[in-house]
């Protein structure tokens, strides 16, 4: 029975009605502790369960942050074992995704175990396989997936909220969590990331209030079992000031049967129900309590040193006063706090002993039954075992890197680390040194996202490392010079890598050595005053060739390919392919992906889009096979496969790939794969641009990128609405940046040229030369700036290739300088047409074509040529029409409309004064309206500046009016 929470629970239905609906929603649903949210949500569950939706409920435990996705493992492992309908669906769901399988008791660590690329995948693997699993989920039913206690979550299940909260918009899913607000202290990790989620528009948040004093005696008289019979008023006004509304206290309160005598604390009050137990049931609370999650009959009977039958009895009692409720296979608390007060209740000795008596459980005792190396370490170090702590610290931590966890992998390194000198061969324990154990747990604070305290950690460590251990000394250097490139410390970040490419000598060779070779080659990709590249790639391989370390080999090799890319070199496609070949024999996922984005890549840059396609397709399916459609470069196929698509004129298959690109973004990573959805929404003109655009404004100070494409695009969308000067601040903003200096500044260069080219037309309407010479100026700025970048790189040296792409960019520059001028020059379009239409096939970029296509019809009606421009008119006119692209279309339709290129569309008659005008002459009058003067409305229509000054004396006279002036004020009056 819910009592006095109608609308907390309409508006947790409302959002599971809108996950059916195909709009995914998550609520945050907090309160007090005791204030009924779990009653809430119980409800929920059963009017999920009425709508034939899929039921996940995980639970928290507090254990601090040791045991990561506990409430994950919680929920797979509950519904993949109940009766429910989803049963079925999530045990084959598991069976697909061992990632998730290794979550649960009974997981093995399966594919992975020991292997030091798993800390780098394991997240990222996760995290897609929790989205594919709830995907495949609500595929067949709505999913209602509840994490109960999120006060108590570790840091990794914080993130994989953060991330579900961010991604989930057309899922049918409905996630709800649950918090104790008055838990949330100032500095409680929580309390941010509630604050930041509940500003996301798919989340919501449900305060769950105390109750009122009727609604307290309304739950009373529900818990008396007479609902229909009031307790006694003076019963509920004693219950109702001391609970203060809070149901678990008025309950608590309310079952002690003695008002008078109460303790006042808390705990005093829910140790007083423990007290009327046996001494047996007694200590299955108190071992249940030290337990600190599930605990089942088995554990039960071990730990309290009870016989089977008084075992059973125990339990059996304990759950009759409901101190312990049955679930799934074991007991919980009925509430926290309960748990909380029995445990502070225990005295030092005997909590200890409680803590030792379940590590050696969980430490297996010979028997076969173990645990997690998290909760061994948990309870060993409560049971004072230092050296049992340290071991399984180091056993949770590389647990943890499996899992892809980081958070919780660092904070059990920097425990082994604090323990290190309390053990008497820390060494043989850990399976490693000290400095190497600092290393991983340097390597976990940056996957963690500390990289700040990876680096504080590894300059420390060089400073402390014996100089004599030239491979620790590497080790160090190499991680460090590439924590550094991603605080953007980029010229230490070369020094480090050189300096740790310069300690090993290259005989023998050495997996090590190796390694450095291919970090110092990242660097020289975007560092290389000194001209390095490519000899050093080139040297480098056959040190790694050498030393069999094969996935640096992999990696040299794709910088190397990378460098021949740039330089438009045949040997580029060779060499990628080589690495790809290699990186996908060597094993390691992330470089294999790289690989083949690059391997993609260089297919799009020379036009060969059908290929390319294929390419993007493969690696975007090798990214989702392991797991890691949101690593960096899974991100990036995805990102290329939609702008291939996008480039080759199949929007519908571009925008079904754009459904993935979530217009929330908080984080950098999300911002940018969403800012590519622009190129598809600014060209069709799609209403939810500007929302997109204020979503992706407050991460643009962080990502120069982001900064490129989204203001980049942004103009383009400012001047299909008519606003150049808003154009030009944009394009002035991206040129700032770095990009400024690349190749892809000719693309905004030539953006920001149709706009000077739009605000010179309007000085010289308006007769401002002053401006007019601005706009010029401005425009001779950008044109020399996109030639320079053109011919040279940053560092002013000669750019051998431009590719196909930039050589068409740069015409179209040259075409939209001359629009500034006001002259329309019909071969710098045609060549700007024709240069776009690269590639094998010849389609090339089909949406730019058709942009240019509609120049030079502009351009050729201009010129007198009517059926050229006709001709040019139907062909772009055609594909926007196809594509969808209604921006261009419309500016096509005018131009059809003001040059007569088309048949004109039906109309109308046109009534009063109007009714003897032609539409040509009712065409001229409009711009007569307007102010234009004879000139003018010639070059606007097309015609000659003597057959515009006869269609206005034929106008006058058929209006009846003296002037031009008469004549504009009655088709303003008439509307025209």
């Amino acid at each position: 029975m819910l009592i006095g929470r109608a609308a907390e629970l309409a508006e947790l239905t409302g959002a599971l009605d809108g996950a059916a609906a195909g709009r995914a929603r998550a609520v945050l649903v907090g309160g007090d502790a005791g204030i009924g949210k779990t009653h809430l949500v119980s409800t929920l569950r059963r009017a999920a369960r009425e709508r034939d939706c899929a039921v996940l409920v995980g639970q928290c435990a507090e254990l601090g942050e040791s045991v990561p996705y506990l409430p994950l493992a919680d929920a797979l492992w509950t519904a993949s074992r109940g009766d429910g309908p989803e049963a079925a669906a999530v045990r084959d769901a598991l069976a697909a995704r061992p990632v998730l399988g290794r979550l649960l008791p009974d997981g093995d660590g399966g594919p992975g175990e020991g292997d030091p690329l798993a800390p780098d995948l394991g997240r990222q693997r996760l995290f897609g396989a929790v989205l594919g699993l709830l995907g495949e989920l609500g595929a067949d039913r709505p999913v209602l997936l509840v994490l109960e206690d999120l006060h108590w979550a570790d840091r990794s299940t914080r993130d994989l909220l953060t991330f579900l909260c961010r991604v989930l918009e057309r899922e049918r899913i409905c996630l709800v969590g649950t918090y104790r607000s008055d838990d949330l202290h100032r500095r409680h990790p929580l309390r941010p990331l509630v604050a930041e989620l509940r500003r996301l528009p798919n989340v919501t948040g449900v305060q769950v209030r105390p109750f009122g004093r009727d609604e307290t005696g309304a739950y009373l008289a529900a818990l008396s079992g007479t609902p229909s019979a009031p307790v006694a008023a003076e019963v509920v006004e004693r219950v109702h000031l001391r609970s203060e509304g809070n149901p678990f206290y008025a309950a608590e309160l309310h079952a002690t049967g003695d008002l008078e005598e109460l303790p006042a604390g808390l705990a005093d009050l829910l140790l007083s129900r423990v007290e009327r137990l046996s001494p047996d049931a007694r200590r299955v609370v108190r071992v249940a309590a030290v337990a600190g999650r599930r605990v089942d009959d088995e554990l039960v009977r071990r730990v309290s040193g009870l016989a089977e039958d008084p075992a059973g009895e125990a339990l059996r009692e304990v759950v009759s006063h409901q101190l312990l409720v049955p679930d799934g296979a074991g007991y919980v608390f009925r509430h926290a706090l309960l748990r909380e007060a029995v445990y502070a209740d225990l005295l030092p000795g005997e909590r200890t002993r409680l803590h030792a008596d379940f590590a050696r459980l969980l430490a297996g005792d010979g028997d076969g039954r173990g645990g997690s190396a998290a909760e061994l370490a948990h309870h060993s170090r409560a049971a004072h075992d230092l050296p049992a702590a340290f071991a399984a610290s180091v056993r949770a931590a590389r647990e943890a890197g499996r899992l892809g966890a980081p958070a919780e992998e660092f904070e059990h390194y920097e425990r082994a680390l604090e323990l290190w000198d309390t053990v008497a061969d820390p060494e043989a324990a850990a399976g490693t040194d000290r400095s190497r154990l600092a290393l991983a747990a340097a390597q976990a604070a940056a996957e963690a996202g500390e990289v700040r305290r990876a680096v504080q950690r590894l300059r420390r460590m060089l400073e402390s490392a014996d100089p004599a251990d030239l491979r620790l000394g590497v080790l160090i250097r190499e991680q460090l010079s590439t924590y550094l490139g991603e605080l953007d410390l980029d010229e230490e970040a070369q020094a480090t890598a050189r300096e740790a490419v310069s300690m090993l000598p290259p005989d023998p060779p050495t997996t090590e050595h190796a390694r450095a070779l291919a970090t110092y080659a990242k660097t020289l990709l975007y560092r290389d005053a000194d001209g390095e590249m490519p000899e050093f790639a080139e040297r480098a391989v056959a040190v790694a060739r050498a030393a069999g370390a094969v996935d640096a080999e992999a990696s040299l090799l794709i910088s190397l390919g990378a460098y021949w890319k740039r330089r438009a070199d045949e040997k580029a496609d060779e060499v990628i392919e080589g690495a790809r070949a290699l990186a996908l024999k060597g094993g390691d996922p992330l470089v294999a992906l790289r690989s083949m984005f690059q391997y993609a890549g260089v297919r799009f840059d020379r036009g060969d889009l059908a290929d390319a396609a294929r390419a993007a397709d493969d690696g975007a399916r090798y990214a989702h096979e392991n797991g890691l459609d949101w690593s960096t470069y899974g991100a990036l196929l995805r990102c290329l496969r939609f702008l291939i698509r996008y480039t080759a004129g199949d929007w519908a298959e571009a925008a079904r790939l754009a459904e993935g690109f979530g217009v929330q973004a908080t984080r950098r990573a999300d911002a940018q794969v969403s800012a590519y959805a622009l190129f598809l929404e600014v060209a069709r003109g799609d209403a939810g641009v500007d929302e997109r655009l204020r979503r992706l404004e407050p991460l643009l100070p962080e990502d120069h990128f982001l900064i490129y494409i989204t203001r980049g695009l942004a103009a383009e969308h400012a001047l299909w609405r008519g606003d150049p000067g808003t154009a030009v601040a944009h394009v002035d903003a991206v040129l700032a940046g770095p990009y400024g200096a690349e190749t892809s500044a000719i693309r905004i260069a030539a953006t920001g040229l149709w706009a000077h080219a739009e605000l010179a037309a309007r000085a010289r309407s308006a007769g401002d030369a002053a401006a007019a010479a601005a706009a010029a100026a401005a425009a001779d700025a950008l044109a020399e700036r996109a030639r320079t970048v053109a011919e040279y790189d940053p560092d002013g040296r000669h750019r051998p290739s431009l590719g196909v792409e930039g050589r068409a960019w740069l015409a179209r520059v040259e075409a939209e300088r001359r629009r500034v001028d006001g002259v329309l020059d019909p071969d710098l379009w045609r060549r700007a047409a024709e240069l776009f239409r690269y590639g094998t096939d010849g389609g090339g970029f089909v949406y730019e074509v058709a942009r240019s296509r509609w120049r030079l019809a502009e351009a050729l009606a201009e010129a007198g040529d009517r059926d050229a421009a006709a001709a040019q008119w139907r062909r772009a006119a055609g594909t926007a029409e196809r594509l969808g692209a209604a921006p261009l279309l419309a500016a096509l339709r005018d131009l059809g409309a003001r040059a007569r290129l088309a048949a004109p569309a039906e109309r109308p008659a046109a009534g009063g004064p109007f009714a003897a005008l032609t539409a040509r002459e009712r065409e001229v009058l409009k711009l007569v309206a307007e102010g234009r003067s004879n000139r003018e409305i010639a070059e606007t229509l097309f015609i000659s500046p003597k057959t515009a000054s006869v269609h206005v004396s034929n106008i006058l006279a058929k209006l009846n009016v003296s002037g031009r002036t008469q004549a504009a004020a009655l088709a303003l009056r008439e509307n025209l």
